[in-house]
C-alpha cells in the first residue's frame, strides 16, 4: 500500500518546516560546508578556534542572503540537511542515499514557460547541485538533469514525442508532469520494462500504477479553498462562471471537485458555467462571451495561472462588480490584488515542488531493500496557500508569491 503524507505549512517567525524521511548516520561527511565545524570527538575548543568559528559563521551568514539554497550540518540535531533562503527556512529530512555516479534524471514538464514552471526548474536544478555538492561529486560523477516540453500545455502530443525520444535514451530517472492524465501509458509501460522509475509532479496520470512517486499540491484543498473564500465574499449566493486549464489534467479536475464540492454547501450560489482552455478554440473569445450572456454574474474562479492572467486583463465592464479567486500568485495578480481587481490567488509552492521531486527521483535510484529501510514516501501533498491583500506583503511568505 502507497503512503501519502499530506502537508500542512505552519508560519513561525518566517520558518517552514516539512518532513521527507529519515537520514542515516553515515552521511556526516558529505555535509561538510565552509564556515561549518564538524565535531571531531573534542571536547574542549581553543578561544581561538572559537573566534575562527564565530567569523566563519558571520560570512556564512552573508553568503546565505545571496543564495536561494543551501545545506548546512546541524550537528547534534540529528545530521539533518538545512535548507535556508532569503526569504524562506525549511528543513528537510534526507536520506543517505547511494549516489550512482552519473545518474540522469529525465525531466518531461507539460509546459516550460511561464513563471511557474521556471520556479519548478529552477527547486530542481538547486536540488542537483545542493545534492552533488553534498556528495562531492565532480565532472562525471555528478548528477545531471534535462528539463523538457512543449511551450504550451496543450500540445500534448509533443509532449508524447519528447516522451519517446528521452525513454530511448535510457535516463537513470523520469520526472513526469502528464498534459493529459489518459496519455503516456504506452511510454510509461516501456519506462518499466526497461527499469526507469517514474516520480510524477504537479499532475500525475489517471491510472497511478506505473507511478512509483508524486509531488505536488493537494489539488483538491485548493479548489475547495477557492470555494471557501469565493462563497465568503459573495455571501453564500450568486452566479459563478469557472475558466479552466484543460479539461484532462489531474491537477485541474482535483481543483474542479474541490470547487464543486464546496459550493454544494450553498443553496443559493449557481455554477452557470465551466469553459476550459482545450475545448474552445479561443479562450478569450469565450471568457468575453460568458461574461456578455451572464449580465448577472457575480463570480469568477481562475483554476489556473494562464486563465487567471488571461481574465485579468480582458476589457471588461469598468463598472463591473464580478468577485474573481485566481490560482497562482503571479505579478499580474499581485498588482490586481493590490487594486482590488481580485480578491486574492490560491497558491502553490512550485520551487518545492520542484527541489522535492529530484530528492524523491534519487531516492528511486537505490534497491528497493534500501528503500523500504528508509521509509519512503509514495506520495507528498503540498498544502495550497491562500493570499490575498491582508497577506501579500509579507516576506515569509517565500515561493508562494510569484
Amino acid at each position: 500500500m502507497k503512503k501519502i503524507i499530506i502537508t500542512t505549512m505552519l508560519v513561525l517567525s518566517g520558518v517552514f518546516c516539512f518532513h521527507l524521511f529519515g537520514f542515516g548516520q553515515n552521511d556526516t561527511e558529505s555535509f561538510r560546508q565552509s564556515g561549518v565545524q564538524e565535531e571531531a570527538g573534542e571536547e574542549i575548543q581553543s578561544e581561538e578556534n572559537r573566534s575562527e568559528e564565530v567569523r566563519s559563521e558571520e560570512v556564512q551568514s552573508e553568503e546565505i542572503q545571496n543564495k536561494e539554497v543551501r545545506i548546512e550540518d546541524i550537528g547534534n540535531e540529528g545530521n539533518q540537511a538545512e535548507f535556508q533562503g532569503e526569504t524562506e527556512s525549511f528543513r528537510v529530512k534526507a536520506p543517505a542515499m547511494e549516489i550512482v555516479p552519473g545518474t540522469w534524471i529525465a525531466v518531461v514538464s507539460k509546459n516550460t514557460k511561464g513563471e511557474f514552471w521556471s520556479l519548478i526548474e529552477k527547486g530542481m536544478k538547486q536540488a542537483v547541485s545542493d545534492v552533488n555538492d553534498v556528495y562531492g561529486l565532480s565532472r562525471s560523477e555528478k548528477v545531471s538533469m534535462t528539463f523538457e516540453g512543449p511551450a504550451d500545455e496543450h500540445q500534448v502530443e509533443t509532449q508524447i514525442n519528447t516522451l519517446d525520444a528521452v525513454i530511448s535514451e535510457n535516463p537513470s530517472v523520469l520526472c513526469l508532469c502528464a498534459s493529459d492524465m489518459d496519455s503516456c501509458y504506452a511510454q510509461l509501460e516501456a519506462a518499466a520494462e526497461n527499469g526507469i522509475p517514474v516520480v510524477a509532479f504537479d499532475s500525475t496520470v489517471a491510472n497511478d500504477y506505473l507511478i512509483d512517486a508524486f509531488r505536488g499540491t493537494d489539488n483538491v484543498s485548493a479548489g475547495s479553498m477557492a470555494g471557501e473564500k469565493l462563497a465568503d465574499a459573495l455571501d453564500g449566493k450568486g452566479k459563478v462562471a469557472v475558466f479552466s486549464a484543460q479539461e484532462k489534467t489531474a491537477s485541474v479536475k482535483d481543483r474542479m471537485d474541490g470547487f464543486q464540492n464546496e459550493l454544494k454547501k450553498y443553496p443559493d450560489m449557481e455554477i452557470v458555467a465551466v469553459i476550459y482552455s482545450d475545448q474552445v478554440e479561443n479562450m478569450e473569445e469565450s471568457m468575453l462571451l460568458t461574461l456578455e450572456e451572464n449580465p448577472d454574474l457575480a463570480g469568477v474562479y481562475c483554476t489556473n495561472a494562464e486563465s487567471s492572467d488571461l481574465y485579468l486583463n480582458l476589457k471588461k465592464n469598468a463598472e463591473s462588480s464580478i468577485i474573481m479567486v485566481g490560482t497562482d500568485c503571479t505579478d499580474r495578480q499581485q498588482k490586481a490584488i493590490r487594486s482590488q481587481e481580485m480578491l486574492g490567488s490560491v497558491s502553490q509552492h512550485p520551487y518545492r515542488i520542484g527541489y522535492e521531486t529530484i530528492l524523491a527521483a534519487l531516492a528511486l535510484t537505490q534497491p528497493p531493500e534500501i528503500l523500504e529501510k528508509q521509509d519512503f514516501v509514495d506520495n507528498i501533498l503540498l498544502s495550497p496557500l491562500w493570499i490575498d491583500a491582508s497577506n501579500l506583503e509579507i516576506e515569509e511568505q517565500g515561493g508562494y508569491v510569484y
